[in-house]
């Protein structure tokens, strides 16, 4: 979630500074939809920051997360700040000036920007600055290049040893078939149980499996790839692996989300991506990436740029 709101901010192109906010003391006993009614200068008083909320205000305020909402409302009414959320914000649109809300939620209004899938800062600059810090342990793999992006438990979905061994051995065959490597990345979600599993099947074919440890290498993983395998439990990683450009696919785990079902058919009918059957192919599309759609959209109510 972070990252969408630092990829939005960073494409803005104003200095920025990153507020992990939380309600705290009696406050927590009220619900995110009741907390925006509270007087905004006494729910801050209740609101416990990494920095202070406190002057010199902000001229915009970029917000992700239900639990943010009341306290990104109660800092536009004290700041007079322009105020973005991302995703369906639960409380009445007109409370935000602007929200941006991927498509496949069915969430529309005036004042509603709907992007295709997550926003993101995949970029050909953030790619190839990345490839150059991983590249005497990638580049000697040899090609297609296979990126792995695994996700986890959540909600709708599990990823148990079992399910990441028998993925694991899928992928092994298809980059032994094509004689590629292939480069894994888990997430925070990524269980050690499965990342161990998935790792010990791959063990025979060429491959780089990051640990968790150093420098994340995730935006080497894209730069570098050929083609890239994604689990469908994040509609985030998805969108990222799209902003590529390189062909995508979606490797099923166990469960099932009617809105991320949504999102994975809009996502195929649009070219990007493909699920995951054990055979690497190629193909192209336009990158998918609509976070300096919002981005433009903030510049001019900022005044920052003209819409001439």
């Amino acid at each position: 979630m972070e990252a969408q709101g630092i990829a939005i901010a960073e494409a803005v192109g104003l200095p920025y500074s990153l507020k992990r906010v939380r309600v705290s003391g009696a406050m927590r006993l009220v619900p995110a939809r009741l907390q925006i009614h509270v007087a905004p200068a006494r729910l801050l008083g209740f609101v416990a920051s990494n920095e202070p909320l406190a002057p010199p205000w902000p001229r915009l305020i970029i917000s992700i997360g239900r639990r943010s909402v009341p306290i990104a409302l109660a800092l536009k009414h004290v700041a007079k700040a322009y105020a973005l959320h991302i995703q369906n914000p639960k409380v009445p649109k007109h409370r935000f000036d602007l929200i941006a809300a991927p498509i496949h939620d069915g969430y529309t209004g005036d004042n509603v920007l709907n992007t295709f899938g997550a926003v993101h800062s995949v970029t050909a600059e953030r790619l190839a600055g990345a490839a150059q810090s991983f590249a005497s342990r990638i580049d000697p793999l040899p090609r297609p290049r296979i990126a792995v992006l695994l996700g986890g438990e959540s909600q709708a979905f599990s990823f148990p040893p079992e399910l990441a061994a028998s993925f694991g051995a899928t992928l092994a065959e298809a980059a032994r078939d094509c004689g590629g490597s292939l480069l894994v990345t888990p997430s925070r979600r990524t269980s050690p149980e499965a990342l161990r599993a998935l790792a010990a099947t791959i063990a025979g074919v060429s491959h780089f499996v990051w640990d968790g440890t150093g420098e994340n290498p995730y935006y080497a993983l894209l730069a570098s790839a050929d083609a890239i395998v994604v689990t469908e439990d994040s509609v985030n990683m998805v969108t990222e692996a799209a902003g590529t450009g390189k062909p995508v696919y979606v490797q099923r785990l166990k469960g099932k989300s009617r809105r991320l079902g949504q999102f994975h058919e809009l996502m195929r009918e649009r070219g990007a991506t493909r699920p995951f059957a054990g055979k690497i192919e190629s193909w192209s599309y336009a990158p998918i990436n609509d976070t300096e759609m919002v981005a433009s959209v903030l510049r001019r109510a900022l005044g920052l740029e003209t819409t001439g």
